[in-house]
């Protein structure tokens, strides 16, 4: 089954499941844990400005190592994508897409009426980028191109190296092409592991965007950003936004900046917690009949089911379909454009327990058990 159904991810919010492994954030936050009520009580609810609040783009671009004027605050990374999307494509122009990848990126661009080409990854080849064949895919009508890194599904992140290889095929072969680098997940790390630096500042030809969702487990905040060198590409971007979502929320805004100058506090445990889930995911996997592709970063992996013992359609449907009478769910490959023989598993959304329960259903439904 090789197919792209990214509508069927809206029941991750839509349908919940007592084991969802098929999310990919961290452990929620509480209100409590980021703001006094008395503050909120005195906070006045009119419109924010199409840029941002101007200390939360201050907290951004401190860390993305940027100036505070190429930020702009958006209604979570979706919006930033919508907004890059919208203009820089229409009807006739290309973009270019590593996949598996967070169906908006594509979906969006395909419904401006841009012809979207795709390159991709290998689940054997660890999901690495392959250079050659995005410069082949490359063209002068190419407009956008876009990736994550990390990778929503597989957590593999991209090395500098390779992301400089990319610039410069496109400076070369794409010359009026933006690159997309979807940073959602870079600061999603596993126990001391230094969180890597943003890719902001690696060329001018990249934007970026990222948000408070999965990392900072701030989803309900709907908050996001994007950062553009390019002072017109900006302007237009900023202008998009105020004729769609005019501003964003003044209290998600605020709420933001709390999240963002407890930074440290916010991510430190959940790096803790996810590499106790991924180390936990390690061992459980020797066990059973998948293989997986190591995440760099991000509370999910791709693993894929053993061909011999799913060996067509109906045994890789039997398989989700045990996983649903047992309360519980993954994240099909056919979401993110990939065969529905991997899947994502998300690792850092549940408690440690309901953790340990859920990978025992899932291992009920991969050995075929009643």
């Amino acid at each position: 089954m090789t197919t792209f159904e990214p509508s069927a991810m809206t029941t991750l919010i839509d349908s919940p499941v007592r084991y969802d492994l098929a999310e990919s954030t961290c452990p929620p936050l509480n209100l409590g844990d980021i703001a006094d009520p008395a503050e909120l009580a005195d906070l006045a609810l009119g419109y924010g400005t199409s840029r941002g609040d101007a200390e939360l783009r201050e907290l951004i671009a401190a860390d993305a190592g940027v100036n505070a004027e190429r930020v702009l605050v958006t209604v979570g990374a979706i919006e930033a994508m919508f907004l890059l999307a919208q203009a820089t494509c229409g009807p006739g122009d290309r973009v270019l897409l590593a996949t598996p990848c967070f169906p908006p990126a594509r979906g969006v661009p395909e419904g401006l009426g841009a012809q979207v080409d795709v390159v991709p990854l290998s689940f054997d080849d660890g999901y690495r980028l392959p250079l050659d064949a995005v410069a082949d895919a490359l063209t002068p009508r190419t407009r956008l191109v876009s990736l994550a890194s990390p990778q929503n599904p597989s957590g593999v992140r991209f090395t500098d190296d390779e992301l400089r290889g990319l610039i410069a095929a496109v400076q070369d072969r794409a010359p009026a092409a933006v690159v997309l680098v979807d940073e959602t997940y870079r600061e999603s790390t596993y126990g001391d592991d230094p969180i890597p630096r943003s890719t902001a500042t690696l060329s001018p030809e990249i934007v970026t965007c990222s948000s408070l969702s999965k990392a900072h487990g701030a989803p309900g905040l709907r908050l996001g950003w994007l950062t553009t060198s390019d002072d017109e590409l900006y302007e237009r971007l900023r202008e998009a936004k105020f004729h769609t979502t005019i501003a964003c929320s003044t209290v998600d805004e605020f709420l933001a900046a709390q999240v963002l100058r407890r930074r440290a506090e916010v991510l430190a445990p959940r790096a803790k917690r996810l590499e106790q889930a991924l180390a936990e995911t390690l061992n459980w996997v020797s066990d059973q009949p998948v293989e997986l592709v190591r995440p760099d970063g991000g509370a999910m992996c791709c693993l894929r089911l053993h061909a011999d013992w799913f060996p067509d359609d109906d045994a890789v449907g039997a398989f989700y379909t045990r996983l649903t009478e047992r309360d519980a769910r993954v994240a099909p490959g056919s979401w993110f454009g990939e065969h529905d023989l991997v899947f994502r598993l998300g690792f850092g959304h549940l408690s440690a327990d309901d953790f340990s329960a859920a990978l025992d259903r899932l291992a009920d439904a991969l050995n075929g058990r009643t």
